[in-house]
């Protein structure tokens, strides 16, 4: 089978879960998450029992390449059943060619506000992953503006909801407008380099319902000392504050209403947390738009950010229906009662996951 024959294969399996399925009607927004950013081409090197040592070669065990960046955040969104449209810019070369393949084609995701850029390579990263942390290295060039008139950033699509990265500084057009005409916007934030650490700086949190830092990022943001303290004070400034906490789970207050909730972590063995956090925000973008409970949202945010770390790289390793389906059948007494809710979605019967694994090259041209 192929490359994309397994990914398609995949992909059809996964569909087959649609969390939003009892909300649909025709009046409402094709697209379901509206994203955009930059990708990479990420090659992912894996089994490094330690770091490698300056002045020596290493030799890794295992090697896959999967689009990066933005496209994590796009596909554990696509693969949890969500109609996903991405604005991004593709090198002409092989790397973007493979990586528009990857995603339009393996897992369905609308491309038809990307471009392929003539003259610009693709961006990389390349990721080695030991000992349950990975260390990063990338190269990469800003992409040049269209050279004419587009619909995008100014009239972004109409869509249920939107995922927004905030930094310091001015807002983003495509964010303002996509509030205005309806998307529930849904943030993060990167590490702030300045040191600054001013909530005011970020200007599209006014327009987001939803914002997600991890404990780090949301103590220094709000200077608090713990991320529940954290959490509500962030509440004052944003309808739901959400607090990811490693290990320790995660916190949620909603602004609104003045409801909290806490879930605990699943323990897990970490292979690779890349791409972790896009899981999370795409688990609780989910649960969001179905309307569940915010406790329900926490539990399953995290059971999928549990899953991707078990597996290397970013895009490869965000879960399905499948394989959210395989855990609950063999789920542990303990937690069961915990995420009960996974009983009306995971269809009985449903196929054994497919574990994804890294394709150890760009990409096959003969099946194999």
């Amino acid at each position: 089978m192929s490359s994309r024959d397994s990914r398609n294969s995949q992909d059809s399996r996964t569909a087959a879960v649609d969390p939003l399925g009892p909300l649909r009607d025709p009046q409402e927004p094709g697209c379901d998450v509206f994203l955009t950013g930059t990708v990479f081409l990420d090659i992912i090197f894996t089994g490094l029992d330690s770091a490698p040592v300056r002045g020596t070669e290493s030799w890794a065990r295992g090697m896959g390449s999967s689009p990066g960046g933005v496209a994590n955040m796009a596909a554990a969104l696509a693969r949890l059943g969500l109609r996903t449209s991405l604005a991004a810019a593709f090198g002409d070369d092989h790397y973007g060619e493979y990586c528009w393949d990857a995603l339009e084609q393996g897992e369905g995701i609308d491309l038809s506000m990307s471009r392929t850029v003539p003259g610009w390579h693709s961006p990389v990263t390349v990721s080695m992953a030991y000992e349950g942390e990975r260390t990063m290295v990338s190269h990469g060039h800003e992409a040049p503006p269209p050279s004419g008139p587009g619909p995008f950033p100014q009239c972004p699509p109409r869509a249920r909801a939107a995922v927004a990265s905030l930094g310091p500084g001015g807002g983003e057009a495509w964010v303002s407008e996509a509030a205005r005409r309806g998307a529930r916007i849904f943030a993060d934030v990167g590490w702030d380099e300045s040191g600054q650490w001013d909530l005011g700086a970020l200007a599209d949190l006014e327009h987001c319902e939803a914002f997600l830092p991890n404990a780090c990022e949301a103590m220094r943001y709000t200077r608090t000392d713990s991320p529940r303290a954290a959490a509500r004070a962030l509440a004052e400034k944003v309808p739901i504050a959400v607090v990811t906490m490693g290990s320790e789970g995660s916190y949620a207050v909603d602004g609104r209403t003045g409801e909290s909730a806490e879930v605990p972590a699943i323990p897990v063995d970490a292979l690779d947390p890349t791409g972790a956090g896009d899981v999370y925000v795409a688990g609780f973008l989910t649960g969001t738009l179905a309307g569940w409970p915010l406790a329900d949202r926490l539990a399953f945010a995290g059971l999928t950010a549990a899953l991707s770390v078990q597996e290397f790289g970013g895009s490869l390793s965000a879960p399905g229906w499948p394989e959210v389906a395989a855990w609950w059948r063999t789920a542990p007494e303990a937690v069961r009662g915990r995420y009960g809710f996974l009983d009306d979605l995971v269809p009985p019967g449903a196929a054994p996951a497919r574990r994804r694994r890294a394709v150890p090259t760009i990409g096959f041209r003969h099946s194999a």
